[in-house]
């Protein structure tokens, strides 16, 4: 058996959209309309992963990532 490791892996449906938004437990950020892709983009860490920096709000983000409100 193996033990719990604590890591939090979040992924969201943006409504209205056919996007997934997944947060690793890095902190990198990134969005798929492909469930099996978000999965190995997740379970790949670190590869692809760019981790926010803590002492900067809101940044650096995943380019991938939709930002603003869409208008």
């Amino acid at each position: 058996m193996t033990s719990p490791t604590g890591e939090i892996y979040r992924i969201d449906w943006l409504p209205g959209t056919d996007v997934l938004h997944g947060t690793c437990h890095c902190g990198a950020e990134h969005s798929a309309e492909d469930p099996i892709e978000m999965w190995e983009w997740m379970l790949g860490h670190p590869e692809g992963h760019t981790p926010r920096d803590p002492n900067v709000p809101n940044g650096p983000r995943d380019p991938n990532v939709p930002q603003g409100n869409g208008s």
